[in-house]
């Protein structure tokens, strides 16, 4: 059942944030918004699952902040989709909006440098998960500003939000590989969207401008899971979840 202040499934793109929403009783939608805040301010009531870190660990140990240990084992071949967040210090190390490559790579190397620092292991920061700190940090600093948002934006991850769809079980094909879509991944996921309800001709629409088709959708399995968290049925890992300095409840939920 749909709240009424309806649902929304959101990813990270290259434009900003896709989400794949919808209020009670009808058809779900797709838009990209520039900001996360503008997300917010266009859905002021929905429930939101989104795959993005929420929660940051003072000190980064061997797992992760502990929900990336506990979803790894589901996912099989799919478990590298699931990366460790550095410490909350590594992630504003250089919060710059870069303008050259030099820039960017020099960040990337403080970062890291931040992050070996505070971490047990002793580890840095890929490249990919450098890629994404900007935007742990919008959604950090609005849940840290605004604690009201902690009970209606949640994390989610959709590989395991794929696996937990499928009654438990991966997704047996990589949406990529080596960077490029994988159109028999991509089929295995819509085929399992459409069981659980999604028309074939939504998820066949081109991905709007500025998100790939791949963000399109992730975002919208993490709609499913909104509705999952909505009607109760979804579940943290870990449950209870842990919380960061700031009383932010850190968990995966699917």
């Amino acid at each position: 059942m749909t709240p009424d202040g309806g649902l929304a499934g959101v990813d990270g793109c290259k434009a900003g944030w896709i989400a794949v929403h919808r209020e009670a009783g009808v058809a779900p939608s797709v838009s990209v918004f520039p900001s996360f805040q503008s997300l917010l301010d266009a859905l002021p009531n929905a429930t939101i699952a989104v795959d993005m870190p929420i929660g940051l660990p003072d000190f980064s140990r061997k797992g992760g902040r502990g929900p990336e240990a506990l979803v790894r084992p589901l996912l099989g071949a799919r478990q590298s989709s699931v990366f460790a967040i550095p410490s909350r210090a590594a992630l504003y190390a250089d919060t710059s909006d870069f303008t050259t490559i030099e820039a960017w790579y020099a960040a990337h190397r403080l970062a890291s440098a931040v992050a070996t620092e505070t971490s047990d292991p002793p580890r840095g920061v890929s490249i990919q998960a450098f890629g994404i700190f900007s935007k742990i940090r919008e959604i950090d600093q609005l849940v840290i500003a605004r604690p009201d948002l902690r009970g209606r934006v949640f994390e989610s991850h959709p590989e395991v939000a794929f696996c937990r769809l499928n009654g438990g079980a991966a997704m047996t094909l990589p949406k990529k590989i080596r960077g490029a879509v994988n159109p028999a991944g991509m089929e295995e996921r819509k085929a399992l969207l459409c069981r659980h309800g999604y028309e074939r001709a939504f998820l066949d629409q081109g991905a709007p401008r500025g998100a790939a088709s791949d963000d399109f959708l992730d975002a919208a399995a993490m709609m499913l899971i909104a509705g999952r968290i909505a009607s109760g049925e979804a579940r943290p890992s870990p449950d209870p979840p842990l919380t960061d300095r700031f009383g932010i409840p850190v968990a995966i939920w699917a």
